[in-house]
């Protein structure tokens, strides 16, 4: 297709003016304007015929992007649609605001004539996509230094025997021994205190699953609640993908979305990376019965399942743990909150008005209800870490580093 530029545009426009100037000082002279045209309209196709043939309408593009990472999509002689989470900043730049697939729907190549009045262009559909994953870099480093000083003082995430589940013999009770070990008939049979020895479970199954729901869409901070436990989820992958565990990520909304399937070997964090990007931001409840019932079917083995969720109301509190205490009969859980630090401010603020002391007790009520929640989990016997959202990745690794040496 030939298209005129807007250099040509502009110069035929002026046949306009000048057709007015003349049609007043010579009145004669009007025919020079539509001659102005005429020729205007001979020079945009001999530019047109002139001009090369435009390269192909295919788009180089990366493969993934980090969140707030740059890429420059396309120059003067390309042009994109694109919809998904990509922001212009400049001409052709685009930068990525959160997580998801930026999908391309058209890309518009074309060449210019020599005189610049005509363009020649052509355009293509595409199915391309751009990943926008997670960026854990900040704290990449910091996870690794942790997760290299948990190896020193005799490698105890891969001592042979002492704590962990799979028995590998009696021993005589020595101090500093914990008290649950002591096998209390055997020492009866044998008239002496003695205690199992176990070796430490290897290749464990970690399940990391994200809550998608709307209320993990909630900001803490400068991002949504869910970003920040994607990127503690990846950080914490990867430590237990170097330990030799099975990781699987896995999240649900409404309904299940994300399933990477159980990967090993820190080649597979890759596609974990991959996988979180698919993870949607959603506007409905969480459903947690359909999720973790989803989820419990597709584990062929105990698990420990660290679950990132939020609840903000207590009817979806008695849900969660409904469906909690079911995953419990099985499978270790580990719930990971956010602390609400807008509450806690709230709550702690010298009130100055009456309407602060409104809010103090609002917000004093609805800690107390979290706490509430808290509590109640930790009875039924699952394990709750409640931290800030700058430190929970290093949080979640110290806790799963723990887990790891206890083998439990």
């Amino acid at each position: 297709m030939i298209y005129p530029t807007p250099r040509a545009i502009q110069l035929t426009a002026l046949a306009a003016p000048v057709a007015l100037a003349l049609g007043v000082l010579r009145p004669a002279a009007w025919v020079v304007a539509p001659l102005w045209i005429g020729a205007m309209l001979l020079l945009i196709l001999a530019d047109a015929l002139l001009a090369r043939a435009p390269a192909d309408a295919a788009l180089p593009l990366p493969a993934t992007l980090n969140v707030g990472e740059a890429v420059t999509l396309h120059g003067a002689d390309r042009a994109v649609a694109i919809d998904g989470p990509l922001e212009r900043v400049a001409p052709g730049r685009y930068r990525a605001v959160r997580r998801g697939r930026a999908h391309l729907r058209r890309v518009w190549a074309r060449a210019s004539g020599p005189l610049g009045l005509a363009w020649r262009q052509r355009s293509a559909r595409t199915t391309d996509s751009i990943a926008i994953l997670p960026d854990i870099r900040p704290v990449r480093d910091q996870g690794m230094r942790q997760f290299l000083n948990s190896q020193s003082a005799g490698q105890r995430l891969r001592r042979d025997h002492g704590d962990g589940q799979d028995f590998q013999v009696l021993t005589e009770f020595q101090p500093g021994m914990e008290r649950r070990a002591i096998d209390w008939k055997a020492s009866a049979r044998h008239a002496a205190l003695l205690a199992r020895e176990f070796h430490s479970e290897r290749d464990n199954m970690i399940v990391f699953a994200v809550d998608a729901g709307r209320a993990m869409t909630d900001p803490v901070g400068d991002m949504p609640r869910i970003d920040k436990a994607v990127s503690a989820a990846l950080l914490a992958a990867f430590v237990a993908l170097k330990s030799g565990d099975r990781v699987r990520l896995f999240s649900f909304g409404a309904r299940p979305q994300v399933d990477s399937g159980s990967i090993t070997g820190t080649r597979g964090f890759a596609r974990l990376h991959h996988a979180a990007a698919d993870i949607d931001y959603g506007t409905d409840e969480s459903n947690y019965t359909l999720g973790l019932v989803t989820l419990d079917t597709r584990l062929d083995r105990r698990a420990l399942i660290v679950l990132f969720t939020e609840f903000t109301d207590p009817t979806s509190a008695e849900l969660m743990l409904a469906a909690a205490q079911r995953m419990l009969k099985r499978h270790r859980l580990l719930f990971v909150l956010f602390r609400d630090t807008e509450l806690e401010a709230m709550r702690d603020a010298v009130p100055t008005h009456a309407d602060d002391l409104v809010r103090a007790n609002v917000a004093h009520m609805l800690l107390r209800d979290r706490a509430i929640v808290v509590e109640r989990l930790r009875r039924m016997g699952a394990e709750v870490i409640e931290s800030a959202a700058e430190a929970m990745p290093l949080a979640l690794v110290e806790r799963y580093v723990a887990h790891r040496e206890r083998g439990r």
